[in-house]
């Protein structure tokens, strides 16, 4: 591998892959210098800058591990108003591969807003616009995101609200959460159907990807071959610490 053209600052991004490594516990400066390839008095000096910009803390027993601004450098990066930049590549492999209209969405409240979407080469017949709101209990983009979340009887019925049944809403969770892929059948549009994958950050959903076409479009072998396309189209295309289910 070519050597990095600053030594002191390949040290410190050397030594901040190493802390993520050992996670919250974090690693004694003996295990980190081997894990970095340095000496404890050389990777001590590099501790200690890190911890002044707050990149670096130790814990009470004395382990190193990352700091707040290390961890809030992912949330910024991945934060809503970045995610529509970060992720149109992939949404417009998504719709090129299935001629299909694709959309990403987050979760604001009770309901789905939608950040950005991409349109295929045919025409369909879709409400749709970036900005858009809809009752997550009954899109596939809000099925997808609450799928992965632990939602108590209470927090089900807030969710349906008056939109569909908290029944009808379980139901279609557990079957998300089965399948890993979250759909509805013209509970929105006539004639239209959707699929949706969440979008997870250390098991934590952050966005959802669906895509929507007409109805006999995603049944029975259409729908597997977009189902395929969610599937393995994403994940080589997200962002490093953003997977699928």
């Amino acid at each position: 591998m070519e050597a990095s053209p600053l030594g002191s600052v390949d040290k410190a991004l050397l030594a901040l892959d190493a802390l993520a490594g050992f996670g919250a516990a974090g690693a004694p400066l003996a295990v980190l210098a081997r894990a970095v390839g340095v000496s404890k008095p050389t990777l001590h000096r590099t501790l200690a800058a890190l911890r002044h910009r707050g990149y670096a803390e130790q814990t009470p027993g004395g382990a190193y591990r990352l700091g707040p601004a290390a961890v809030s450098l992912g949330s910024t990066y991945l934060a809503e108003e970045n995610l529509p930049a970060l992720l149109h590549p992939a949404l417009t492999a998504l719709s090129e591969k299935t001629d299909e209209l694709v959309h990403l969405g987050v979760l604001a409240g009770r309901e789905v807003v939608y950040l950005d979407k991409v349109e295929p080469q045919r025409a369909v017949r879709v409400w749709s616009a970036v900005g858009r709101r809809r009752a997550a209990a009954t899109t596939a983009l809000g099925r997808a995101l609450l799928s992965v979340q632990d939602l108590d009887e209470a927090a089900l019925a807030r969710f349906a609200g008056t939109d569909t049944s908290t029944q009808q809403l379980r139901g279609a969770l557990d079957g998300a959460r089965t399948s890993g892929i979250a759909d509805e059948t013209e509970e929105n549009e006539a004639g239209i159907a959707c699929i949706a994958v969440p979008l997870l950050r250390a098991g934590r959903a952050v966005a959802a990807v669906s895509i929507t076409a007409p109805v006999e479009r995603l049944r029975g072998e259409a729908r597997a071959e977009r189902v395929a396309a969610l599937r393995d189209v994403l994940p080589p295309l997200l962002p490093a610490d953003l997977t699928t289910r």
